[in-house]
């Protein structure tokens, strides 16, 4: 699998079952970052050079591929539950983008269409669109739901995150 171009011009990450696949920024070959090695130093396996963690989110357009991220991720997953034809949906979405590019390394966001990937929405009980949940270890942490600036997502993401810390120790 290859990566896929941006309207902007650059590539941005995929994913499959085995990772996500992005590309480098020196030579721009495609890399494999496995899911259970996210957060880690990684070099092109062709120049050598650093690869950064993603910074854009990660489109899952298959429940395999959902279910090994949220199982195997060494980050935790900021999933957006979204639909194309959801105006929300297309609001929030550049408030993703800042949030991932802010936070590459710290988790993994990704986005599940709905309409496409139904079985993972009805496991989750997905209800309302946009919503937000942070997934970690394979189980849901926590979720909101509905249209938020990119302050109010980062902050959503670190109370769940601490919550859930607090929790297991």
């Amino acid at each position: 699998m290859s990566t896929q171009e941006r309207t902007d011009g650059r590539s941005q990450a995929t994913s499959d079952r085995n990772g996500v696949i992005v590309p480098c920024a020196s030579c721009g070959r495609a890399n494999r970052l496995a899911f259970s090695t996210l957060g880690k130093t990684v070099r092109c396996g062709h120049c050598k050079a650093p690869i950064g963690a993603p910074s854009s989110p990660i489109e899952i357009n298959d429940s395999a591929v959902f279910d090994e991220a949220a199982s195997k991720s060494a980050v935790p997953l900021l999933v957006d539950f979204w639909a194309p034809w959801c105006g929300p949906c297309r609001m929030v979405a550049p408030e993703l983008e800042r949030v991932a590019q802010a936070n590459a390394g710290r988790y993994l966001v990704v986005k599940v269409n709905t309409d496409v990937v139904t079985d993972v929405a009805a496991r989750f009980a997905i209800r309302s669109i946009p919503t937000l949940a942070v997934v970690f270890g394979g189980r849901e942490i926590e979720r909101v739901t509905g249209v938020r600036p990119a302050s109010e997502i980062e902050a959503f993401a670190a109370r769940a995150l601490a919550a859930a810390t607090a929790r297991a120790s």
